[in-house]
C-alpha cells in the first residue's frame, strides 16, 4: 500500500465554450506533491468556436477575453509536461479528462480520481455534491489568491485541491492509502484510467 501523499497528483479544470462537444476557453492545473497543494497555473485559450452566451453566463469568460489568448497548440508541450506521470483528479472528471483528451491526442492517465464520486463515499449526508455545495460545506474557500472565483479554472481546481486533500486525509487512522483512493471509486468508474 502507498501512502496516498507518496504520489504525484494535478489537479484540473476546464472551463468550456458551450459548444457540443466543449471547446477549451480555460485551464488551470494545481499540483499536489508529497501532500501539499501547489498554486495553479491557469491559461485563457482562444477556441476554435465561439464562447456561447449560456457558457459566458457561467464562467463570465468572453470572446473579447480570449481573442488575443493562445490556441491549445501554443501551450500544449506546457500543458503536456505538468501532466506527465502524475495521477489526475477532477471534480466529475469525466469532463476534464475528456477534453484534455481531445486537445492532447494521446494522452491518458496513468490513473485519474474523481473527487465527485470519492466525496459521495467518503463524505455521506450531504445534502449536495456539487463542487460549490461542497467548498461550502467544508469551508473550503478560504484564504484564496486575489481574483479567484467560482466557476473559473484557477478556483474551481484549487478548491478540488483541497477537497481532495481532504477526503486523501479523511480516514480516522489519519490518512487513506492510494489505492484506497482509486479502489474507492468503484468498478464503474474504470474508464477514467
Amino acid at each position: 500500500m502507498t501512502d496516498w501523499s507518496e504520489r504525484r497528483y494535478v489537479v484540473v479544470d476546464v472551463e468550456g465554450n458551450g459548444q457540443a462537444p466543449p471547446d477549451l476557453v480555460e485551464l488551470a492545473i494545481v499540483a499536489v506533491e508529497g501532500g501539499v497543494i501547489g498554486q495553479p497555473a491557469t491559461w485563457l485559450v482562444r477556441p476554435d468556436q465561439p464562447i456561447t452566451p449560456m457558457a459566458r453566463r457561467i464562467h463570465g469568460i468572453t470572446n473579447q477575453m480570449t481573442e488575443t489568448a493562445p490556441v491549445f497548440a501554443d501551450i500544449a508541450a506546457d500543458v503536456a509536461a505538468r501532466l506527465a506521470g502524475a495521477v489526475v483528479v477532477a471534480h466529475n472528471a469525466g469532463v476534464d479528462i475528456g477534453v484534455l483528451k481531445r486537445k492532447l491526442p494521446g494522452f491518458a492517465p496513468d490513473a485519474a480520481l474523481d473527487t465527485l464520486v470519492l466525496s459521495r463515499r467518503l463524505l455521506p449526508g450531504q445534502r449536495s455534491y456539487r463542487l460549490g455545495s461542497l467548498v461550502t460545506a467544508l469551508g473550503l474557500d478560504y484564504d484564496l489568491p486575489a481574483g479567484l472565483r467560482p466557476h473559473r479554472a484557477g478556483y474551481d481546481a484549487l478548491v478540488t485541491a483541497r477537497l481532495f486533500v481532504r477526503l486523501a486525509t479523511s480516514a480516522p487512522s489519519g490518512s487513506l492509502s492510494f489505492e484506497a483512493l482509486r479502489d474507492g471509486q468503484g468498478a464503474g468508474d474504470a474508464t477514467l484510467f
